[in-house]
């Protein structure tokens, strides 16, 4: 994503990712597309733990975190009516019935990709489901 696409400008994020270092470039491209902060989290409790309290505009929620569910930080992300997309290896048969068709980023994704679902979300236009 360059620079010159600063379509989250102003803008905070969360990111729920367990791959440190897939975590550390997204980090950088959300911050590169004008992200102001970008709350990185690698556990779901640390992340519904930050949402018991604390917003944000928008998040990218990974669905398998170290075994466990992102869906249950996509529930409270619905819930607070957050926009956000679920990023993921596999596909949608691998997640809950609820969220097959919410949108989706397939890993790996490249940048065209990410800025595509993140102007979508910015927008108010979810991205497509997986495919």
């Amino acid at each position: 994503m360059s620079v010159s696409e600063r379509i989250l400008e102003g803008r905070s994020v969360l990111l729920l990712e367990d791959e440190e270092m897939l975590a550390m470039l997204l980090e950088d491209r959300l911050v590169d597309a004008g992200a102001t902060v970008v709350h990185v989290f690698g556990k779901v409790r640390d992340a519904l733990s930050f949402l018991g309290s604390n917003g944000v505009d928008l998040a990218i929620v990974d669905v398998n975190v170290a075994g466990e569910a992102g869906e249950l930080v996509g529930e409270v992300l619905a819930d607070k009516g957050i926009p956000f997309v679920f990023s993921s290896g596999y596909d949608e048969s691998g997640m809950d019935e609820r969220w097959r068709n919410w949108p989706a980023l397939r890993k790996p994704y490249g940048s065209s990709e990410l800025t595509v679902a993140l102007r979508q979300l910015v927008e108010g236009r979810p991205p497509a489901p997986l495919t």
